[in-house]
């Protein structure tokens, strides 16, 4: 029984020492200093945001998964460029009917083609 204690002893003498001699060499593991409770390392351009841009998008790994702030801001950043896109599409659209009525009545006021127009 001392045998087996003297082996427990040693082992965590050993084990306190290659603790120490770790955490001496390499530190607590930070190499950065940590980023503020609100930042976030994940980037998207402040121009419009490309496919491109959305395919290079990463987010910070922790314990459980991605951190939610980095991915709820990111979402919220495509959500808003989706919208703006939307908007666009939206007002050009209108913009192409009322360009093919003015075209529509631009031809019925000068009546029917009948020929007798030279060609320019």
């Amino acid at each position: 029984m001392g045998t087996a204690l003297v082996y427990v002893l040693v082992l965590a003498v050993v084990a306190g020492l290659v603790f120490v001699l770790a955490a001496a060499v390499f530190g607590r593991g930070e190499e950065l200093a940590p980023l503020a409770p609100d930042a976030t390392p994940t980037r998207l351009p402040a121009r419009e945001v490309s496919g491109a841009d959305v395919r290079d998008l990463r987010f910070q790994q922790v314990l459980r998964g991605y951190r939610m702030a980095e991915v709820d801001w990111a979402l919220d950043r495509l959500a808003g460029e989706l919208d703006r896109i939307r908007v666009e599409r939206h007002e050009l659209a209108e913009r192409v009917v009322r360009l093919e009525a003015t075209i529509a009545r631009m031809r019925a006021e000068e009546g029917p083609d009948d020929g007798n127009r030279p060609e320019q």
